[in-house]
């Protein structure tokens, strides 16, 4: 396979930073699968071990697994990072921090309680080292889910991507390189509606309650929608290889076929939170409204 570059000639790379082993599977899996398979060299950083995830399956609520957790969730992120394709899986090298206002968050080894310049100095040492043109966070808003892990991979990625390019920074981590653009991964609120209304027609009881549809929708700031239709099983098939956090019988995950799912809603979206090169004017009058245009590649004014 012919290796993709950059209008510079650098090959292409994409770096993603997740909280948690599952995270990876759950956001995004379906781009990462789709630029692996173009030849782009993907880059998963991954801060914690995920000790403290709780069992979600049934099936896999054994005492073995539970006095094993951290070993058996290092398994399932290897599955499902060779399904997905990544070139490479980085460990940040901290611990599981817990859910929010728990004793756990008071361990002085998690991520949470980390030195922030620490986080940020390991994390450019990686963005150094594999080059990313395109790197994906975290948003700036994680009101429906502030677990304490998320919120700090949002509160590092953007300095270390500007720390990474400073020459002054740290130069014993290896020479400078600036990431051109930095996305925030985003749930669409159009994307739970279009799921629930398939339920419904189907005359099932949709996943997403109430609950749901009151968390604040982040619709209008989305600016990327990438197409992984192609790509959708794979993220279905890494999602079941996280076997003590995806309960393969779930009706959220798997209620529906994983074709019909593709068909309903084929996207995976993204905010572009900063840039560094041109892109696609997001905004565009149509009758009278402003009405979103979306970029349908990460690498859109790089290539």
């Amino acid at each position: 396979m012919k290796v993709p570059v950059s209008a510079a000639g650098d090959p292409l790379s994409l770096l993603t930073v997740h909280a948690h082993p599952d995270d990876e599977s759950s956001k995004g899996a379906g781009t990462l699968a789709r630029y692996s398979d173009e030849g782009v060299y993907t880059t998963l950083v991954c801060c914690t071990g995920g000790e403290l995830g709780d069992i979600a399956n049934p099936a896999m609520d054994l005492p073995e697994v539970k006095a094993n957790l951290q070993a058996v969730r290092a398994d399932e992120l290897a599955r499902a990072t060779k399904v997905i394709g990544f070139s490479e899986v980085v460990m940040l090298g901290y611990r599981d921090s817990g859910m929010a206002n728990t004793e756990a968050n008071n361990d002085p080894s998690c991520f949470h309680q980390a030195d922030r310049s620490d986080a940020v100095a390991r994390l450019v040492q990686i963005i150094r080292r594999v080059r990313p043109q395109v790197v994906i966070t975290y948003s700036d808003d994680q009101q429906g889910y502030p677990h304490p892990d998320h919120l700090a991979v949002h509160d590092i990625t953007a300095p270390a991507c500007a720390a990474a390019g400073d020459p002054l920074y740290l130069p014993e981590l290896g020479a400078a390189w600036r990431p051109q653009k930095l996305y925030y991964s985003a749930w669409a609120r159009v994307r739970m509606l279009s799921f629930h209304d398939a339920f419904l027609a189907q005359g099932i009881t949709s996943p997403y309650d109430e609950k749901w549809f009151e968390r604040p929708s982040a619709d209008h700031r989305i600016t990327t929608r990438i197409d992984v239709a192609p790509q959708y099983s794979r993220r279905c098939e890494a999602l079941r290889a996280h076997a003590t956090q995806i309960d393969p019988t779930s009706p959220f995950w798997f209620g529906l076929p994983d074709d019909e799912a593709a068909r309903i809603y084929p996207f995976e979206d993204f905010i572009l939170a900063e840039s560094l090169v041109a892109t696609v004017d997001h905004g565009v009058i149509v009758e009278g409204e402003l009405r979103r245009r979306h970029e349908a590649d990460l690498f859109a004014g790089i290539r």
